[in-house]
């Protein structure tokens, strides 16, 4: 799983093996170890809220999504799902989840649980 953070905008990408976890199993989450403490970052079903939904707790970063959202992700061609959450003094919170597709240009990331990418076929 990835994440991208600028200003108020976050977007998790995930490759097909985590899409299909969270499908299944309803979170998927990853951990970046510093010296003293650890940095979350967590997809996590709900069926509390209608839309995504983002939170940060206990030194995580958490992405909620509607059980609706998820049905059949991991076997459909639906990319992703945004959301623009109000948060306080009516800032905006841009929420994007989506699948991971293999980058056009070169990268020295594993790409080999990614998506192919729909521009390349």
């Amino acid at each position: 799983m990835k994440i991208r953070i600028r200003g108020n905008s976050i977007r998790f990408r995930l490759t097909k093996t985590e899409v299909e976890k969270l499908c299944n199993k309803g979170i998927v989450e990853e951990r970046c170890q510093f010296e003293e403490t650890s940095f979350f970052y967590v997809v996590k079903e709900t069926t509390e809220k209608e839309e995504l939904f983002g939170s940060f707790e206990n030194n995580a970063i958490l992405l909620y999504v509607p059980s609706i959202l998820l049905k059949n992700w991991h076997h459909n061609d639906t990319v992703g799902f945004y959301h623009s959450q109000r948060v306080k003094a009516g800032t905006i919170l841009m929420l994007t989840l989506e699948k991971d597709f293999v980058c056009m240009d070169e990268t020295v990331e594993d790409q080999s649980d990614n998506y192919p990418n729909p521009k390349a076929l």
